[in-house]
């Protein structure tokens, strides 16, 4: 079974070339970047990708954008993301297309090697392998969501409870010490993550205090 890997730190990326040796797989390719791997997959056509999150230019999400590419153009290559942290998010954007064939771990999972190789070839036998702290933050976003009011940050909260108290946005503004017109932006992000249907200002304003008032008796 072929594997290609994606690590900018070149340490680690021989480090995970000699775990996958050790575990049975050929590595018939490695490199630095997310334009190298994909270069890499469309000449070998591995059974799998171990892709780092971030990776040059900007150490962003370049592993993510590619672990999708390489889905979409090569299928049947399965993808395992490897993070120092828990991004639920990228996690979220990769699992939200196939789950089949799709890792994330975090890097620490490495020490242990019989752990992280049987992980690998679970995704690379079409299996999903997910570090446990995935699993605990994807849930976590996953309550977050189902609970709109959940979305809203402290100040966008704090304006909905003074709109519950029946302050107009001047009234806000003077109580936070902030102009009208970031009360006004405050309040519209509050009804767009509300998920409030564009109609009548005041419509929305009322449909806004009752979700706050709902949730308060919850």
């Amino acid at each position: 079974m072929r594997a290609v890997i994606a690590e900018d730190s070149v340490l680690l990326r021989v480090g995970l070339i000699k775990v996958l040796e050790m575990g049975g797989f050929q590595v018939p390719a490695e490199a630095g970047d997310a334009e190298g791997l994909l270069a890499a997959v469309a000449e070998h056509r591995p059974e799998l990708a171990l892709i780092d999150v971030r990776m040059p230019p900007d150490f962003t999400d370049e592993g993510v954008r590619a672990a999708m590419e390489i889905r979409r153009r090569w299928p049947g290559t399965a993808v395992v993301l490897l993070s120092q942290y828990v991004e639920e998010r990228y996690a979220a954007d990769l699992l939200s297309a196939n789950t089949s064939g799709v890792g994330y771990l975090l890097k620490q999972r490495v020490a242990d090697v019989a752990d992280f190789v049987a992980a690998v070839r679970r995704v690379a036998d079409g299996g999903t392998a997910l570090d446990p702290q995935v699993v605990a933050q994807l849930l976590l976003l996953l309550r977050r969501d189902s609970d709109p009011l959940a979305r809203l940050t402290p100040r966008e909260r704090e304006v909905l409870g003074l709109m519950a108290e029946g302050r107009s946005n001047a009234g806000i503004a003077q109580t936070l010490v902030v102009s009208e017109s970031a009360v006004a932006k405050h309040i519209n992000n509050i009804f767009a993550k509300l998920d409030l249907p564009v109609v009548d200002a005041d419509h929305r304003r009322v449909l806004a205090v009752l979700r706050f008032l709902g949730a308060s008796r919850a």
